[in-house]
């Protein structure tokens, strides 16, 4: 068996999104153990997905890593100025030359002023808590997003109604590789991009479906998307995806002298 027809054929998305048969993930965890570049292409894909939910999920504000650090800079920071109202107090008491009255006034003043800045740092500590209660809970919810994002992207991609479309490459580019992940009921498309060669700066790849003689778009993407899971425009029907190259932001109509990949549903529309 031909290992690059093999992985192009793609057994790997298959098999990581638990689309494969039975003896399809025998087969492949058997040809696993023999070819190390079949399970760093597994690995690959496992990645995007990562990448994906990671792309999908909101970030944090921008002050919270600030608040964070400021928080942890400064307690350490408090902690050594809270220490020397003692040092102060331990110097005068070891002093002779003040006298006693001088001492217990000073002291007592000294308690004052102490007492005050405990106080002062009982609030700000309350403050900079809240303050990392909302940090934390930002990075949560950061999290738990990332994963809603993954299991929707999985629910759909493994789904029964799903086709996984793989995209070869044409004479113009004949390297050039993807799948496509579309769920004719839910009308969600996923593009994995694999292999597409570097564009100029004003320039980007753009899918089409094709129905019955005419093209849809379904949005643009840039050759770095390699190995990353990308949600693309949806479409009810499709009889083949095909990428073209246009102009940076796409185009109404797909150039088809550019045509650099395609990949039929085989479904009946």
């Amino acid at each position: 068996m031909n290992l690059k027809d093999y992985i192009a054929s793609g057994i790997i998305e298959s098999y990581v999104m638990g689309l494969a048969s039975e003896s399809e993930r025998a087969e492949f965890e058997q040809m696993c153990a023999q070819y190390p570049e079949l399970v760093a292409e597994r690995r690959k894909f496992e990645e995007s997905l990562e990448a994906f939910a990671s792309r999908q999920a909101e970030r944090p504000p921008v002050e919270v890593k600030a608040k964070i650090l400021e928080a942890i800079g400064g307690a350490g920071l408090r902690s050594v100025s809270s220490s020397n109202p003692s040092k102060r107090i331990i110097t005068m008491e070891n002093s002779k030359s003040q006298r006693r009255s001088g001492l217990l006034r000073f002291v007592a003043a000294a308690a004052v002023i102490l007492l005050i800045g405990m106080i002062v740092l009982y609030f700000q500590a309350s403050q900079q808590n809240k303050e990392l209660a909302n940090a934390n809970k930002a990075l949560e919810d950061r999290v738990n997003k990332s994963e809603v994002a993954l299991q929707k992207m999985i629910d759909e991609i493994s789904g029964p109604t799903t086709t996984v479309v793989n995209m070869v490459g044409t004479k113009r580019e004949p390297k050039a590789s993807a799948n496509v992940y579309w769920d004719s009921t839910s009308s969600s498309v996923y593009l994995l991009v694999k292999n597409m060669p570097s564009l100029a700066s004003d320039q980007q790849y753009q899918l089409w479906a094709l129905i019955d003689n005419k093209q849809k778009n379904l949005g643009v993407f840039d050759a770095t998307d390699k190995n990353i899971i990308l949600k693309m425009d949806s479409t009810k029907k499709a009889q083949a995806f095909a990428i073209t190259i246009e102009k940076k932001g796409g185009s109404a109509h797909p150039t088809l002298d550019s045509l650099q990949s395609v990949g039929k549903t085989q479904l009946t529309q």
